[in-house]
């Protein structure tokens, strides 16, 4: 499987099965990130993790604390897609990374992301 990045227009297919996003919090500046895993089914939240907790950033209640971390498994249906708007208010956006490397999307404010499974050989969403 491969996953789509569109952002600014263009389309970037990253032949990859799974990957972590993460992000810091607006509000209370404390690091969040989320495993994803593609599947037939789309888009799969295997683990979500947060390092502290605040306002809107609560762990779930099966979290267990890890190396600093409140871990635990959403238990989200499978997604067909993820939109990211950037706020600004973090001083950077997101961070994806998967086995061969790491990006940062939707890095200034109002910068639109959408991350899609790739449907197509041709890597089009």
């Amino acid at each position: 499987m491969s996953l789509c990045v569109l952002a600014g227009g263009k389309t970037i297919a990253l032949a990859i099965s799974a990957f972590t996003l993460s992000w810091t919090h607006s509000v209370e500046k404390t690091e969040w990130r989320e495993h994803w895993e593609l599947t037939p089914a789309g888009l799969e939240l295997a683990e979500a993790a947060v390092k502290g907790s605040g306002a809107g950033m609560e762990p779930g209640p099966d979290a267990v604390l890890r190396e600093g971390w409140w871990v635990w498994e959403p238990g989200l249906a499978p997604q067909q897609r993820i939109s990211l708007a950037a706020s600004g208010a973090t001083g950077r956006g997101w961070t994806l990374c998967h086995d061969s490397g790491c990006m940062e999307l939707g890095a200034a404010a109002g910068d639109a992301v959408v991350l899609v499974p790739c449907t197509q050989p041709s890597g089009k969403p």
